[in-house]
């Protein structure tokens, strides 16, 4: 990635994006501290699990990826149909440029939009950019799960957090 980040745009993810999408989602999981996931899924993956409604992008002035948001039900029932879960990540030379912020904003704006009342995820502790990130869009840290996973071979928490609408009610 050699492009600048001085002005982005925010716009809906699709298949032209995959590659690059794709490309990020492998630099953050190589990274350590953003998923259990060891390899990014596979485009057809991606586009089956993540709500088409609520998934962007950031383009830079030349419409290279910088980053993009997706979200996926969190369940089935009925009773969580304002409930989403969502991924963020941003390519590690457009980070500290406000490119999770836009993307968090965006995301904000398609899910209140839709009635969605609750924004939720989980992230390694040791991620602490993200923590900040999210406790700056509204997202407040609800608890954490203590060794719930294992992750190349070690024990791993995960912080909970969550973003409650204050419009849709």
């Amino acid at each position: 990635m050699t492009s600048s980040t001085g002005t982005l745009r925010i716009t809906e993810l699709t298949a032209e994006h995959a590659q690059d999408v794709l490309a990020i989602h492998q630099l953050g999981i190589d990274e350590g501290n953003a998923t259990f996931e060891t390899t990014a899924p596979t485009w057809e993956a991606f586009d089956a699990a993540k709500l088409p409604d609520h998934r962007h992008v950031a383009l830079d002035t030349d419409g290279h990826v910088l980053g993009w948001i997706a979200a996926t039900k969190v369940s089935h029932r009925c009773a969580y149909a304002g409930v989403v879960e969502h991924s963020v990540y941003v390519h590690p030379e457009a980070r500290r440029h406000g490119v999770g912020a836009a993307l968090l904003d965006a995301l904000i704006a398609s899910t209140e939009a839709a009635g969605i009342w609750t924004i939720q995820s989980g992230i390694f502790p040791e991620n602490t950019a993200s923590l900040r990130l999210h406790q700056q869009a509204g997202f407040r840290i609800i608890g954490t799960r203590e060794r719930v996973g294992r992750h190349h071979g070690a024990w791993r928490d995960v912080v909970l957090i969550e973003r409650r609408s204050p419009t849709v009610t």
